[in-house]
């Protein structure tokens, strides 16, 4: 019988840092931190030196550098000794591909072609090139001329393909010419399989055949079956051709009992299809409902006047260009479906379907919780676009007679959103950047009490274990450098002020760019002022891909040297110039502010309904910017040290809250949320609220205007009974004024003590 899962701890293995071994050895501090469940990132065998392990090389197989499947029955049974369960992460959409011989499937599959026992394991365009699997991997075409034979292989740099039997003699591009697969330049657009949004080095499975399901799950089965695992999280299920098929089946291999969420990116106005057989989501709307209880929304008219904001009309050309462009080969293969499934063959299909795409604001609209959606975006579609009208006809049609239509054109619209939006305009909107998360609505500027009250119990009746997080290995910014951002809608005319004037001062090349990265810089600006030689590489390399995803002036594809490198020696002078100077002084000023919006969002992630994940390091204050840099090694012996000592507060929020789910599972599982506001001139500065009959939890936000006006007559009516600050550790009961009770901390973890 599985555990029940009342908290997660994520880890990212890596075989040079975070083995198995490694994972038992910490099991000591994460007892005494009082988690219920080790979250490891992927653990089968992945591309070799991965150091994330997304990239699934043989699905059938625990990864060896990790400590192989001895080492992970070695955790496991370690685990269990303290009652500790495991939650494994898994990737079903696609499996690593750049190098090809170190996976035996794609190997196989590109030696005999249609012939391979694995031709229908993977998303092959069999239509694109007669037959051939069209691979982009060259810089040019030309390199085919450069190809080497060796052996039952071609060779170029690096690179290994291999050669069918009886096709190996001649020059390298004889035998290329002979093969099963044709290699071709990356910038021709044009890929012969379906990959993970346009990274061609991660190559597609069907998992909609049961029999490619059954062999690429036989050891996720093994783990359950031999009681190994608790639970799983779903990589990217929306890249599946059926998810809620491919779903269903995954409860059938682990059991009724075992917990799985998904990673799932809703939008703010979309709930998860309750029909899915998942406990909920890995918990990006939390983290936008939470982060967002922080952001002070007298800021947004002098923040917008700074930088303005994208109009919708911006989103949906990114959303069109990513489909034609990026994901033009993807986009082909629909339109050729669609042609077959009507017979039709409309000259402006491309057009509508990017056209329609770029106003469907979800990852897929295929649950059927979101049928109204996909007609709304018809309608607004052809009133827009008077001459895309009979091709959005065709378009419907086919959805209405072919899956496959269906499929392809819901996994293109994931994947336009994930390209335009998260991974371009996100880096390009520049008001206030803690809200260009992952699943955030940085348009809506934060979130209401209403709004957090409304959400939060919703969750509590639908999803009450879904997973709330505030930090992944995916997020643009870990939590408390978004808490430090966060507070600029806090101060938003010094922050206009500062801006102008440090802008004039280092004179940057791109007044958008600097906009963007000011926020940035400021978020992880230490309060000493010391920048690091680590901080000013991981700054550089930072901006390198911030302006690279932004693709204004520069781009993963077409870099420009010039402004890089413009970007770089601006970068510089605010390192080393006058600038510096006063960034300290801010930082400073609004430390004690951001210190607070730290544990406020840490209490309440921790709290509120959902089952809480921290993220590995997030115990205690953190600088982290996007990957790699979040996936950086964790300094365990510094916090175990922190631990000893006790002096870490957000570390005692964190043992806090985890040892009182520990202590009432009931409350925190199944015991309700009751809103608690508080009463008196600056209620609206805390946010409260009950857990079941014996937990109430408290935290201010909006510090700096509380900081002049203080809570004056203020208070807080705690329902009947004795009151135990587990923080604090003094007593309360009955009206209890904020003066008082948050006298010492911006938090408050109260434990009824008379029940």
């Amino acid at each position: 019988m599985p555990r029940p899962v009342l908290s997660t701890y994520r880890l990212q293995m890596r075989g040079d840092c975070c083995t198995f071994d490694d994972a038992v050895n910490l099991l000591d501090y994460l007892d005494r931190l009082g988690i219920s469940h080790l979250y490891l990132s992927p653990i089968l065998t992945a591309a070799d030196g991965s150091t994330h392990g997304y990239d699934v090389t043989d699905p059938t197989t625990v990864s060896r550098a990790l400590g192989g499947p001895e080492g992970l029955r070695k955790l496991s049974d370690a685990a269990r000794k303290r009652n500790i369960g495991l939650v494994v992460d898994i990737v079903p959409n696609h499996v690593g591909v750049a190098h090809a011989e170190q996976n035996r499937w794609w190997w196989d599959l590109l030696r005999y072609g249609r012939s391979s026992a694995y031709a229908d394991y993977f998303d092959i365009d069999w239509e694109l090139d007669g037959g051939r699997i069209v691979l982009p991997v060259l810089g040019s075409d030309d390199d085919v001329n450069d190809l080497v034979v060796d052996g039952d292989r071609l060779r170029l740099g690096d690179l290994a393909f291999p050669v069918a039997p009886g096709t190996g003699s001649g020059t390298g591009r004889e035998v290329h010419d002979r093969q099963h697969y044709r290699l071709t330049g990356w910038r021709n657009g044009i890929c012969g399989y379906r990959r993970f949004f346009s990274i061609t080095s991660l190559a597609a499975l069907r998992q909609e055949d049961r029999a490619v399901f059954d062999a690429s799950h036989v050891e996720v089965k093994r783990w359950f079956d031999e009681g190994l695992v608790d639970g799983l999280r779903i990589d990217h299920p929306d890249g599946l051709s059926d998810p809620a098929s491919y779903l269903r089946w995954l409860r059938e291999i682990t059991g009724p009992e075992a917990w799985i969420v998904v990673e799932k990116i809703l939008a703010a106005d979309e709930s998860l299809d309750a029909s899915l057989p998942v406990d909920g989501t890995t918990g990006y709307d939390a983290l936008r409902e939470v982060g967002g209880l922080f952001i002070a929304p007298s800021g947004q008219s002098t923040l917008t006047a700074v930088s303005g904001r994208p109009e919708p009309e911006a989103e949906r050309a990114l959303k069109s260009a990513a489909v034609t462009d990026t994901l033009a080969s993807e986009l082909g293969r629909l339109c050729r479906a669609i042609t077959t499934a009507t017979a039709r063959n409309d000259p402006q299909l491309p057009a509508a379907v990017a056209a329609l795409i770029s106003r469907i604001g979800v990852y897929r609209s295929d649950y059927p919780a979101l049928g109204a959606i996909l007609p709304v975006a018809m309608q607004e579609t052809s009133a827009a676009a008077p001459e895309l009208t009979d091709a959005l006809s065709t378009i419907a049609v086919a959805l209405s007679v072919s899956a496959e239509v269906v499929a392809r054109f819901n996994q293109l619209c994931g994947a336009a959103t994930a390209k335009a939006v998260e991974d371009c305009l996100f880096y390009r909107d520049t008001r206030l950047v803690s809200l260009n998360e992952v699943g955030g609505a940085p348009e809506l500027f934060g979130v209401s009490t209403a709004e957090f009250h409304q959400r939060t119990a919703t969750r509590m009746r639908a999803w009450p274990t879904a997973m709330t997080t505030l930090s992944t290995h995916d997020t643009k910014r870990g939590e408390d450098v978004r808490a430090r951002i966060g507070l600029l809608s806090q101060v938003p005319v010094t922050w206009a002020d500062s801006v102008e004037r440090w802008t004039t001062m280092s004179a940057p090349p791109d007044r958008d760019t600097a906009l963007f990265l000011w926020q940035n810089i400021f978020g992880v600006w230490p309060v000493d002022g010391n920048v690091t030689d680590a901080l000013r590489g991981r700054l550089h390399a930072y901006a390198e891909k911030a302006i690279r995803e932004a693709a204004t002036r520069t781009s993963w594809h077409d870099p420009s040297a010039d402004f890089e490198n413009d970007v770089h020696g601006w970068l510089d002078r605010v390192f080393d110039g006058p600038v510096a100077a006063e960034l300290t002084a801010l930082v400073n000023q609004l430390a004690a502010h951001a210190h607070n919006d730290s544990l406020g969002q840490k209490l309440i992630q921790l709290t509120a309904p959902g089952i809480p994940d921290v993220y590995q390091g997030t115990e205690t204050i953190e600088d982290s910017l996007v990957d790699p840099d979040n996936r950086r090694p964790v300094d365990y012996a510094a916090l175990r040290e922190a631990m000893a000592r006790g002096d870490d507060d957000k570390l005692r929020v964190t043992m806090a809250a985890l040892a009182l789910r520990r202590a009432r599972p009931n409350t925190f599982l199944a015991g309700g949320y009751t809103p608690l506001p508080a009463s008196g001139s600056a209620a609206t500065h805390l946010v409260s609220y009950l857990r079941g009959q014996d937990v109430v939890v408290a935290a201010c936000r909006w510090t700096v205007e509380l900081a002049e006006t203080g809570w004056a007559d203020t208070a807080l009516p705690l329902p009947d009974g004795r009151w135990l600050d587990l923080l604090s550790g003094r007593r309360w009961s009955g009206l209890v004024p904020l003066t008082e009770l948050l006298a010492d901390s911006p938090v408050a973890l109260l434990e009824r003590t008379d029940d």
